[in-house]
């Protein structure tokens, strides 16, 4: 989390990850008037957008020693990333405290309905993926963990 809040304000990529998460989670190309969710008013943070473990992010004796892999790069709000975090948390049951500390920070940058778009976004990707592969046996599992996420995303700690 450390890592991700030194974003906070750094925007230098033109790539506008909060108007690609519209896209995904609404099918919606722009926010419509009245209905939309404006961008996070804590925005252009860097956003790394595909923080995942062990490609990318590099752990060395517990410790975060190197995140790599910038292609995916741009502007938008790190809740984007702590999305992803939270995403992750989901292998581990050591890791619920991680994940209730996520939730509570990405709710604080963007609220509840910024984290819908969100977790949404997050939750169709992750879906995308197994099946861009053939990998359909997978994609039950990945329902699963959606439901948990949004579930919990409805009763925030």
């Amino acid at each position: 989390m450390e890592i991700i809040e030194l974003q906070a304000g750094q925007a230098s990529e033109p790539y506008d990850h909060w108007s690609y998460a519209w896209r995904v989670a609404t099918g919606q190309e722009s926010a419509v008037a009245g209905q939309d969710v404006p961008p996070p008013r804590e925005a252009p943070d860097m956003v790394h957008a595909d923080l995942s473990t062990p490609s990318n992010v590099l752990v060395r004796d517990g410790a975060v020693v190197a995140v790599v892999d910038i292609g995916n790069a741009g502007s938008g709000t790190r809740a984007t990333d702590l999305t992803t975090l939270v995403w992750y948390t989901f292998q581990d049951p050591l890791l619920d405290d991680v994940r209730r500390r996520l939730w509570t920070r990405i709710l604080d940058l963007v609220g509840w309905e910024g984290a819908a778009v969100l977790a949404a976004t997050q939750i169709l990707h992750m879906l995308e993926i197994p099946i861009r592969h053939g990998r359909h046996d997978v994609v039950p599992g990945v329902v699963k963990r959606g439901h948990r996420a949004l579930d919990e995303l409805a009763t925030p700690p």
